[in-house]
């Protein structure tokens, strides 16, 4: 693989996450910018201003970004469908590889040793996996902390508040990040598989016939 300028996205959770970041030969992963900004209720607003300015912090243009990796969760259904349609419309119309990644991959993927990443799923819920130097083991799945299997965890990262929780070392990251969004990627294929949302529970919106059953 040749070097490649990526761009990033990720609204998996309550943060708006965007970025450009720099994937070498050597597989070596440098972050040329990020804009993140932190609102559960505003992904769809903030996403597309995050990302142009993103590109522009690092003196690119959009027609010099060669593909695009987004976080697919788990998260709420209209905060990964805002970043999941938002990463396959640049892909379309840049004519570039989208590649999907777990956002809980690219927090765990930056760790080392026997780690529990959990994110906020709301409801008295998080949604969580477990790593093992870097390797995910167990999970994703979502479930009351009470009834998360910690298994051999050493450390929990992610949500501040919701790895206090557990009776673990807090340790960074927090969230997902542009540098581990890319490093979450398996295989740099010219065709990824195409993006699969990782919901884990239905949405609360129904429709009229689901309500009637």
């Amino acid at each position: 693989m040749t070097d490649r300028t990526v761009l990033t996205i990720d609204t998996a959770t309550p943060a708006v996450i965007a970025g450009v970041v720099r994937r070498g030969a050597d597989g070596r992963i440098d972050t040329l910018a990020e804009r993140i900004s932190v609102d559960a209720r505003a992904h769809a607003e903030l996403l597309t201003p995050n990302i142009v300015a993103a590109v522009a912090d690092c003196g690119l243009t959009l027609d010099e970004i060669e593909a695009v990796v987004v976080g697919c969760g788990p998260g709420p259904f209209t905060g990964l469908r805002v970043g999941m349609a938002t990463a396959a419309a640049y892909g379309h119309a840049l004519g570039v590889p989208v590649y999907g990644v777990c956002s809980l991959d690219a927090i765990g993927v930056r760790t080392t040793g026997e780690v529990l990443v959990v994110t906020d799923a709301r409801r008295r819920e998080v949604y969580w996996a477990c790593y093992r130097d870097g390797i995910r083991c167990d999970g994703p799945a979502v479930a009351a902390a009470a009834d998360v299997p910690t298994g051999a965890a050493e450390r929990v990262a992610g949500s501040p508040t919701h790895c206090a929780l557990f009776d673990l070392p807090q340790i960074g990251p927090q969230r997902p990040s542009p540098d581990g969004l890319v490093a979450a990627v398996a295989a740099w294929r010219p065709d990824p598989d195409p993006l699969v949302p990782l919901y884990l529970r239905r949405p609360d919106a129904k429709t009229l016939a689901e309500r009637g059953r």
